[in-house]
């Protein structure tokens, strides 16, 4: 690698100092490109932290649960907290490229610090859900900064030949930090239920990376970074030229510059695209508890397939997309792979029985797809940039992180519109599955009758159309057959208890032949055993009990035993509190009505996504880049060339301004 001589730095502007490690702090910018060691630590850097500022974004949806139970949250809140936090993410995101200006460096490393600490001691500490609003907005805001900002420095360390796989690393924040966040819940949520741990050990870890960028990340000078860099052996051309570039005029009118179809339109695409990875971030649990009965921890299980399998296609595509030094194609196959392995997706979203394995190869496909196109996409989109104006690569990154936040806004807004079932499933469905579990048989029965049969009765147990009803939906049996009885019971209920009282043999004897003297006067006795009565009056009775009508007591007798056990149902249904059983009355039946709409719901948004998806094809067309690998490798072969060309110029003390 070639340094750059003494000629081609003019001596009337000298080099300024390099920031130490205390002046580090805030004076970030070195005066020279850095060597690869020095460079990929800043990049590494840059990638651990937005690792850790996804994982304190993230931490929210992993204990989701806990929030909704311990703030009493509706379901619509609780989007509504990421819908909140989205937008002032996107007002950030912009501002960040207004505020470049203090340091993209220093964004990101204080903006680590103050998330750090807002997740270790503020968000812990609140107590109502407004101030946990609050404190998820300003954790928001930073991440949005951060999300300019990051990618920015990426950009700035990394040559375009090498863009893609950087960018690839970079795109890894997102990723791991939702595996890393689903992997420690899934592991602790059991253990730690309460969600304030999350955020604590979240925050402790967080806090550790922060200090690591605090000390240890730097950023290229404007004059530097303002200028498009091919490869490495452009270091000593590129700090040559800085020290006549005009830096101001380079940043003037730059919010205007990007105001174009190729940056407007492809940041706007590639946001569409990933409405189904930032579905699932927030919502796969939901999505798999509500329509496939998986666990949170299964479900998030499901979704570290999906993180793995992206982290290693973007950073696998990225090392192939700059070795083959093309972008387009990449993005065009990654768009249909996501496509297809979506199509494949919505297939499985009315098939209840669909195995854990089947939804985790599908999940794969997606993630691989997503991969090959987001990191790719990453690299053309600064590339694109680069085209109009080198130096406007942070308002670049901020036009396009505005309009990510803007529509993952609309996005959530959009869920909440076509999944209406998933908000009833989720208020009511957890307090209901408690009761179901308790009262299983009970809640069995109130399902057969039937609320509005169970409510006739609750006013007016006597009711006898409602006694009718219940019992025929209980028994099954002929409701004439059980208004018979029922009749029967109401108008000779002495009689049968005496009945009753009186073994079959003897009450047979009885109804055959009303004369045997023998078995009256055995019926008399157990008559008056039974209710404790002299013989006069056991004789009485049983006088009386011959008066029932044969026909219908032979129908009562057949009907007995059934109407027995579906009165005992009956019956055990009151033995539910009434809280319950008000809460039964109340959200039972919408959340049966959900139940049945929520895979119907769910289709219409995936169907939503892959269209999405489509749509961002067009876009890639107007993008920087080649198309063909052999007019991408002769195009570097020139560059390489005029670079060689130019060095040795330098070499033999040709200003830079004449090159």
């Amino acid at each position: 690698m070639s340094s750059t001589t003494p000629t081609a730095v003019p001596p009337s502007q000298p080099v300024a100092a390099a920031p130490t490690l205390v002046t580090g702090l805030w004076r970030r910018k070195i005066p020279h490109y850095p060597d690869t060691g020095p460079r990929y630590w800043y990049l590494g850097v840059v990638v651990v932290v937005s690792v850790a500022l996804y994982y304190q974004l993230f931490v929210a949806g992993a204990v989701g649960n806990a929030l909704i139970a311990d703030f009493d949250l509706t379901f619509r809140y609780f989007v509504g907290i990421f819908i909140i936090g989205a937008a002032f993410g996107a007002a950030a995101s912009v501002a960040a490229g207004l505020l470049d200006r203090w340091g993209r460096a220093n964004i990101v490393a204080w903006g680590a610090v103050i998330c750090s600490l807002l997740t270790l001691f503020a968000q812990p500490a609140t107590t109502t859900k407004e101030s946990f609003l609050v404190v998820y907005c300003l954790i928001s805001i930073v991440e949005g900064a951060v999300l300019v900002a990051t990618p920015a420095i990426v950009r700035d360390f990394s040559p375009q030949l090498g863009r893609a796989s950087a960018m690839g690393f970079w795109t890894l924040g997102p990723v791991i930090g939702a595996l890393v966040t689903t992997e420690i819940s899934t592991l602790t949520l059991d253990e730690h239920p309460d969600w304030q741990y999350h955020y604590r050990l979240c925050g402790v870890i967080c806090v550790v990376i922060s200090v690591i960028g605090l000390f240890g990340l730097r950023e290229l000078s404007p004059a530097i970074r303002d200028q498009i860099m091919v490869t490495m052996r452009d270091k000593a051309l590129v700090e040559a030229r800085a020290r006549g570039l005009n830096v101001e005029a380079l940043e003037r009118h730059q919010w205007k510059q990007m105001m174009r179809l190729d940056i407007l339109g492809s940041a706007l695409a590639i946001s569409l695209f990933l409405a189904f990875f930032y579905t699932i971030i927030s919502f796969l649990p939901v999505y798999m508890a509500t329509n496939f009965g998986f666990s949170p921890a299964k479900a998030n299980a499901l979704g570290n397939w999906y993180w793995i399998a992206s982290a290693v296609a973007l950073v696998g595509t990225g090392i192939i997309s700059d070795q083959m030094k093309v972008r387009k194609p990449f993005m065009v196959v990654g768009a249909v792979v996501s496509i297809v392995g979506l199509f494949m997706f919505i297939q499985l979203t009315d098939q209840a029985d669909t195995d854990y394995y089947t939804f985790a190869l599908v999940m794969v496909v997606i993630a691989i797809g997503t991969g090959i196109a987001y990191s790719t996409w990453m690299a053309s989109f600064t590339e694109t940039v680069e085209r109009v104006n080198p130096a406007a690569t942070a308002v670049g990154l901020a036009v396009w992180g505005g309009i990510l936040r803007t529509v993952v806004t609309f996005v959530l807004f959009g869920l909440l519109w076509v999944v209406t079932a998933a908000g009833t499933l989720v208020n009511y469905g957890p307090k209901l599955q408690e009761i179901q579990h308790e009262y299983s048989a009970e809640i069995a029965t109130i399902q057969t009758v039937g609320p509005e049969t169970l409510e006739a009765l609750g006013k007016n147990p006597n009711d006898t159309a409602a006694q009718v009803d219940a019992l025929t939906k209980l028994t099954k049996g002929d409701p004439k057959e059980i208004e018979t009885t029922l009749a029967l019971n109401a108008r000779y209920s002495q009689e049968l208890a005496t009945l009753q009282a009186v073994d079959t043999p003897t009450l047979t004897a009885i109804f055959v032949n009303p004369n045997d003297q023998a078995a009256a006067a055995s019926a008399v006795g157990q008559i008056a055993r039974k209710f404790n009565i002299p013989p006069d009056q056991a004789t009485a009775r049983l006088i009386a009990a011959q008066q029932v009508p044969t026909a219908d007591l032979a129908v009562a007798n057949r009907v007995a035993p059934q109407l027995t056990a579906a009165s005992a149902k009956l019956q055990a249904v009151a033995a539910i509190p009434a809280e319950d059983r008000d809460y039964l009355a109340a959200h039972g039946t919408d959340v049966q009505q959900a139940q049945k709409d929520s895979a119907q719901q769910w289709e219409r948004w995936w169907w939503i996504c892959l269209a999405a998806q489509v749509i961002f094809i067009p876009f890639v067309f107007i993008m920087s880049g080649h198309w063909s690998t052999k007019k991408a490798a002769e195009e570097a072969e020139a560059h390489e060339q005029l670079v060689e060309q130019e060095l040795q110029q330098l070499a033999h003390g040709v200003p830079v301004e004449k090159l």
